[in-house]
C-alpha cells in the first residue's frame, strides 16, 4: 500500500511527532510504501491567495500545490497527524487543505451537485486535544469537529474514514497513556493490513 502522511506540528519533541514516527516505524517494518510530508519542515505555505483563487477557478495551480496533490494522488491511503488548536487544525493544516485541496482536484460539482474525486483513497486521522473527551462530548465538541472535518473536508472529498482518533488530556498525558496509545496505532495499522490481504 502506498502511504500518504500529512504531518503539522512544529516541535519534535511533541505527542504528534511520536505518532507520526510509531506509524512510519510500523509501516516500515511491514516493507509499504511511505510518504511523509511535515509541512512545518518543508515550509508549506499555507495562505490562500488572490491568485491561488483565480488559478483554481480555471483549473491552474501553483507548483508548490501541485507537488502535494501528485503525492495525494499517488497515495492510497492518508493519514493526517495534527492536535487541536482553538478547536480545529493548525493553521498551517487547514491552509494546506484551502490550498491543496482546490475545486477539480479534491471536488466539483456535476449540474449543481457537489462530486468528491478523492474516491477509492482511504484516511486515518489523528488528533491530540488538552481537554478530556468526555468534556469534549459534554459541550457537543466531539460532534462539531466530525461535523467540520471528517464530513465538512474529508468524506465531502471523496475520501473514505477508516479510524479518526482523538487522543485526550493529551497536555498531561502519562509514559503509560502514551505507550498505550502507540498500541493502539500499531493494531490499526496492522488491522488494515489484514484487510489489504483479505
Amino acid at each position: 500500500m502506498k502511504n500518504l502522511i500529512i504531518y503539522a506540528h512544529p516541535n519534535s519533541a511533541s505527542l504528534n511527532h511520536f505518532f507520526k514516527q510509531t506509524i512510519v516505524e510500523n509501516l516500515q517494518k511491514s516493507s509499504q510504501e511511505i510518504v511523509v510530508r511535515d509541512l512545518n519542515e518543508i515550509n508549506f505555505n499555507p495562505v490562500l491567495s488572490l491568485e491561488d483563487m483565480q488559478g483554481q477557478r480555471i483549473g491552474q495551480v501553483a507548483e508548490d500545490v501541485k507537488t502535494e496533490q501528485d503525492f495525494i494522488s499517488w497515495a492510497d491511503q492518508i493519514i493526517f497527524i495534527y492536535p487541536i488548536w482553538w478547536t480545529g487544525m493548525p493553521a498551517i493544516m487547514k491552509g494546506y487543505i484551502d490550498r491543496v485541496f482546490s475545486y477539480g482536484f479534491a471536488y466539483r460539482y456535476d449540474q449543481g451537485v457537489q462530486k468528491g474525486l478523492l474516491n477509492g483513497k482511504q484516511t486515518i486521522i489523528i488528533n491530540s486535544h488538552g481537554k478530556s473527551n468526555a468534556e469534549y462530548e459534554a459541550m457537543g465538541m466531539d460532534k462539531a469537529l466530525r461535523l467540520t472535518s471528517d464530513t465538512g473536508i474529508f468524506i465531502y472529498s471523496g475520501l473514505e474514514i477508516k479510524h479518526h482518533l482523538y487522543f485526550d488530556k493529551a497536555d498531561r498525558a502519562s509514559a503509560e497513556n502514551i505507550s498505550e496509545w502507540g498500541n493502539q496505532l500499531i493494531s490499526i495499522l496492522e488491522e488494515n493490513q489484514l484487510t489489504e490481504k483479505n
